[in-house]
């Protein structure tokens, strides 16, 4: 069995296109096309249904997806195990990460590593939490930082941060001057949220609804700095990271704790059962020894 064939049907399995599959990889779509049917001749079994207008796997496809994916992943860990042998202080590293999180921690982090570590190359993806999970267990990144709690049957977890989750108000708003509100007095409020693909929009969510109410969402950001604005435009209240709020400066707005508060716990993930390649562990050594922010 060749490799190239294993790793030319798991595109075309990622993409459910041949077309798509073909770009990616830079070949022709009939080389890729003989490279699928030669492997499937090689297994005698059929792994691509072709008859509907978008291929999908058969039960035989799906099988030979997950296993070809090991067996990638398998090959890619050797690759990087022989690297770091002979390369000791070299390496890179992709992270995934919210913009939030980039935002607040990573300048300091990412000076103190590469001052200690200057040949190694640091990447940062950003995207939302539940999307940093997906790369994470899909090899496009070999660390995550996320909110917690994660499936811990698939990640392994490294605790970061805890943060308690403070309110924003207009300074004009009826419970500005209070020190604590029970999140049931906010329920004619209009709420402005970190956008769906960060956990924290879901999380607020179900935090509201446990209080006895669905929060009326007017508006939804990937940038927790233009939700501050809104705030200080008077159209809405926000739940944020203490963190967050207190770099808020020169904006009309007041930060209110909650009578039950909620952590926003963040942690550093990886697939579990993967190898961890030298530049990484030395990566969480280093963000494992600062202090909690």
């Amino acid at each position: 069995m060749d490799i190239r064939q294993l790793g030319y049907f798991i595109e075309v399995a990622r993409h459910k296109s041949f077309t798509k599959a073909s770009r990616a990889l830079h070949v022709t779509q009939p080389t890729l096309s003989k490279m699928v049917k030669g492997l499937e001749q090689e297994l005698d079994v059929v792994l691509i249904d072709r008859s509907a207008r978008q291929i999908t796997l058969t039960d035989a496809g799906e099988i030979v997806f997950i296993q070809a994916q090991k067996v990638i992943n398998g090959l890619d860990d050797l690759s990087v195990s022989l690297y770091d042998l002979m390369n000791l202080k070299k390496g890179k590293i992709n992270i995934g990460l919210p913009p939030v999180i980039s935002t607040l921690f990573f300048p300091t982090i990412i000076a103190e590593f590469q001052e200690a570590f200057p040949e190694v190359t640091v990447m940062l993806v950003e995207d939302g939490a539940k999307k940093v999970e997906q790369k994470v267990l899909d090899g496009e990144v070999d660390l995550g930082f996320v909110l917690l709690p994660v499936n811990e049957d698939k990640f392994d977890v490294i605790p970061f941060v805890q943060q308690e989750i403070k309110l924003l108000v207009h300074e004009s708003h009826p419970l500005a001057d209070r020190e604590a509100v029970d999140l049931i007095e906010l329920k004619d409020d209009p709420f402005l949220l970190l956008s769906k693909e960060f956990t924290l929009n879901s999380r607020t969510i179900e935090v509201c609804i446990s209080e006895g109410f669905t929060p009326q969402v007017a508006y939804e950001s990937s940038q927790w700095d233009f939700i501050v604005g809104m705030v200080g435009k008077n159209l809405g209240v926000t739940l944020l990271p203490k963190l967050i709020c207190d770099r808020v400066m020169d904006a009309p707005v007041k930060m209110i704790s909650l009578t039950n508060p909620f952590p926003w716990h963040l942690g550093m993930i990886l697939a579990k059962n993967r190898y961890v390649p030298f530049a990484t562990r030395e990566f969480i050594s280093l963000v494992k020894s600062l202090p909690q922010v």
